[in-house]
């Protein structure tokens, strides 16, 4: 999970997100207002919720009035205030249990109380049926218009001058040479963005720089250094697995990633963004990119030049980055163009890795979305969680996408940003469908490896076989595979999580049920019943 996700939007996601990295929390967290563009009051509530009393009766009219009378009015008034506190009491204790005003969109103070949930069935009045019935039929819609090339180019002519339009042959990777006409001595590094927010790369710069002109190519007066993009892609989803195979596959000898397992390069760091919270900061260049796969770049040197003992299988070498954030987060452009009209983004990650490169393979790894999402919950760092807290923060986030649907599109919905800083949950990112289509607007599906964590965790073996076919790298020796197989498990869930046990049996029906429409949707696109996740 990047830092990054400690973001822009309501204050619930934010503070939320932001405990995640020690960032200081308002005293009144959990307890304040935060104002969103949506409005889920009942529809017979009034506007202002102060009661408006009729005018006191006279005394002189009182007198007049029998004793029953009186007492029948006395109770009429009681139960008319007691009417009326049903409907104010509810809504400063307890946050949204109220079914939305059919799809109306207004302003509206939502609060952000932990207070115990009463998450009986008949209490969160979402009408799922109806809600399912919507979401499938929106999901039948025509695929996106691919932007034209030329139109991605101009928006970053600088990437697509760094990076040529064909790469070396000879070499597996996707190489080339860029001139070096700097000083031998000169220090490459120093300036390099990644350098300040990570420890690990540092040391493996201080370690390339010491023989740097070691590795340089010679060619009529000129010196070259060897340049690579990433062979494969590890692009998502959070809380998935994507850690544990990212550092799996590091020890195949034929694969080699660059230190940092998510650099969030295409989503965030290239626009200028680390933590969408802070603004723009400064934009990372593609050369400081670059330099995460220089590592590759040197042992893929070594065998052209033939200072290699295994020159042939230093040509097969493959370079890889995984970064969660590339499958789904497009939030960048909705911050550079604030006041575009646009509901969608108008570009994706995936256009501009196309455009540089369309031979890229891509994996991705998945897992039961109701699952998935009660794991990012439960990953971010904050006070009070609980099954209880959890379940009454997808019910309002249930509801927060039930709004915007009644307005927008399905896939506006699913890249809204506004949307997805109200939601307490991130529950977009469970929508995993629409995400893949438009990945399959710009790659073949040969070239995309879908994969269930679950499969991955019962039998490891078998799918990290498939992960090694896809790749085409070579069989690994049994030594190798014994303590590939034998690695503890990455990423797992802290002990504090474990003891919160799992998510109540009303909040994993109601997921069940809202997921519903896009597992089927994926499953059939898949062509595997695995991907319904029926049996979970």
């Amino acid at each position: 999970m990047s830092l990054s996700d400690c973001k822009y939007g309501s204050n619930t996601q934010r503070d939320h997100n932001c405990s995640l990295h020690g960032l200081p929390m308002p005293g009144n967290y959990g307890k304040r207002p935060v104002r969103t563009f949506f409005d889920f009051r009942h529809p017979n509530m009034p506007e202002k919720p102060d009661a408006k009393w009729v005018p006191l009766l006279s005394l002189t009219n009182l007198r007049s009035i029998s004793k029953i009378r009186l007492v029948s009015f006395l109770l009429g008034l009681t139960l008319t205030f007691l009417i009326m506190a049903s409907y104010i009491l509810p809504w400063d204790k307890k946050g949204l249990l109220f079914t939305p005003a059919p799809y109306q969109l207004r302003p509206v103070v939502v609060p952000t109380s932990t207070a115990t949930a009463d998450v009986s069935p008949e209490k969160n009045l979402i009408d799922m049926k109806v809600l399912v019935k919507i979401i499938a039929s929106k999901l039948e819609y025509t695929p996106r218009k691919v932007p034209d090339k030329k139109d991605v180019i101009e928006t970053d002519s600088h990437l697509f001058s760094a990076i040529p339009r064909h790469f070396l042959p000879s070499i597996k990777s996707p190489c080339w040479y860029e001139e070096f006409s700097g000083e031998i001595n000169t220090d490459l590094y120093r300036r390099n963005l990644f350098t300040l927010r990570s420890k690990s790369f540092k040391t493996m710069c201080d370690h390339l720089r010491t023989d740097f002109h070691l590795h340089l190519y010679h060619r009529d007066g000129k010196q070259y250094r060897l340049r690579c993009l990433p062979y494969f892609y590890i692009i998502g989803q959070p809380k998935c697995g994507t850690t544990d195979l990212f550092h799996r596959l590091l020890l195949h000898p034929e694969v080699k990633f660059n230190t940092m397992k998510e650099p969030h390069w295409w989503t965030r760091k290239r626009f200028g963004y680390i933590r969408f919270k802070d603004g723009f900061q400064e934009s990372f260049p593609v050369e400081d990119y670059l330099d995460l796969f220089d590592l590759a770049a040197k042992n893929i040197q070594a065998g052209i030049s033939g200072n290699s003992s295994g020159e042939h299988s230093a040509l097969q070498l493959i370079t890889g980055e995984a970064s969660a954030s590339t499958m789904w987060d497009n939030q960048a452009w909705s911050y550079l163009h604030e006041n575009r009209e646009d509901r969608e983004p108008p570009f994706l990650a995936q256009d501009f890795i196309h455009s540089v490169q369309p031979s890229a393979k891509i994996i991705i790894m998945l897992r039961d979305p109701s699952e998935r999402l009660y794991s990012d919950y439960l990953y971010f760092k904050m006070a009070n969680k609980s099954a209880e807290d959890f379940h009454l923060k997808v019910v309002e986030s249930v509801q927060l996408f039930q709004s915007c649907l009644s307005e927008r599109s399905l896939r506006s919905c699913v890249y809204n940003t506004s949307l997805s800083n109200a939601m307490p949950v991130r529950l977009n990112l469970g929508m995993y469908i629409v995400f893949l289509l438009d990945w399959l607007t710009v790659f073949h599906r040969e070239q995309i490896l879908v994969l269930r964590l679950e499969d991955y965790a019962a039998n490891l073996k078998v799918t990290i076989k498939k992960v090694f076919d896809f790749l085409s790298v070579g069989p690994l020796p049994k030594q190798v595979e014994a303590a590939l197989t034998k690695r503890p498990m990455s990423n797992t869930r802290r002990v504090a999580d474990r003891n919160l046990g799992p998510m109540l049996p009303a909040t994993g029906d109601l997921l069940r049920k809202f997921h519903q429409p896009f597992n089927h949707k994926l499953a059939s696109v898949l062509d595997n019943k695995a991907f319904l996740w029926s049996n979970t």
